[in-house]
């Protein structure tokens, strides 16, 4: 199987799922990240993964026009608005929407450090648990 991780900008929440699941999943599946668009990778998500023993530096953020075609089986929209515009996947590409809270957005404006990591911590906590899940977790039951 093979998973696409869909965000707005590919530089939080997909990128730790797509970290996560090559950390918890190896070998079960092929798991990849995109955005609609490139906002590069975001310092705090890499900071908190690499607390949790996930090496981020070799990810890049990139968007869906960058992916090898017809490569996809699932693709997991992890936010509202990707789930909104996802583009147009051909073949029979299988489409799930699981929403987590956006970092950076909940994080607008704070200034203290450790505040805006706790928000960071849990958004990372709650895509592992999703993720460990998999592929269970892509079932409507697990709602």
């Amino acid at each position: 199987m093979r998973i696409l991780f869909l965000c707005t900008g590919n530089s939080c929440r997909s990128q730790m799922a797509e970290g996560w699941a090559h950390h918890l999943k190896h070998g079960e599946f092929t798991a990849s990240s995109a955005g609609i668009v490139r906002h590069g990778l975001n310092p705090y998500a890499m900071k908190v993964m690499a607390e949790a023993g996930v090496d981020m530096s070799g990810h890049t953020s990139k968007t869906v026009d960058e992916l090898p075609a017809g490569d996809i089986d699932v693709v997991v929209t992890l936010c509202g608005h990707a789930n909104e515009t996802c583009p147009f996947f051909p073949g029979r590409v299988r489409r799930v929407h699981r929403g987590f809270d956006d970092p950076p957005s909940l994080c607008a404006g704070m200034t203290d450090e450790a505040e805006i990591m706790a928000v960071y911590r849990r958004v990372r906590d709650e895509i592992r648990e999703f993720v460990a899940g998999l592929p269970g977790s892509l079932n409507p039951e697990s709602d």
